[in-house]
């Protein structure tokens, strides 16, 4: 019997083993960056608050630009090669109205895994993003499948 895995906010995730579920509960303005290698079936999730890196912040799993190619490390540990990832995201909602782009943090988020993901040479296969309303995902180890659950609406694969 697999297990399901929650990450919280600045953990990650990584799976080898098919029947396994990795999901993040309530995603607001921070993004889930999920890796999946599809010939070996090894998946990772990352739960990413903020976009860039603050000098002596330890957690290196709290920021895009560190998050996304630390968890490919992860998980090249468990037999994933760069060549067969691919990328999914979800997340980063603006869930204050009035603010101005500038402390829109969930598209900052959104557009700094993109960065990452695009600069590692990984396809975004992908994506449910943006918006003003809180999201549960959860990424299937078996084929990298990704559920998403948006508050008010159906769930849907992507």
């Amino acid at each position: 019997m697999g297990q399901k895995y929650s990450i919280g906010m600045a953990e990650f995730r990584v799976s080898d083993k098919p029947e396994d579920r990795l999901c993040i509960m309530g995603l607001g303005s921070c993004v889930g960056a999920c890796l999946y290698d599809r010939e070996n079936c090894v998946a990772g999730m990352a739960h990413i608050l903020l976009p860039q890196s603050i000098p002596g912040q330890k957690n290196i799993f709290k920021f895009a630009d560190t998050a996304v190619e630390a968890l490919l490390e992860e998980m090249a540990k468990v037999g994933a090669r760069k060549k067969n990832v691919i990328a999914k995201i979800a997340g980063g909602a603006k869930m204050f109205a009035g603010t101005d782009s500038l402390f829109d943090i969930g598209k900052r988020n959104v557009e700094a895994v993109k960065q990452v993901v695009q600069d590692l040479g990984i396809p975004l296969l992908g994506e449910n993003t943006g918006g003003n309303r809180g999201r549960s995902i959860t990424f299937h180890v078996q084929n990298g499948r990704l559920e998403v659950k948006t508050i008010g609406q159906e769930c849907f694969v992507i």
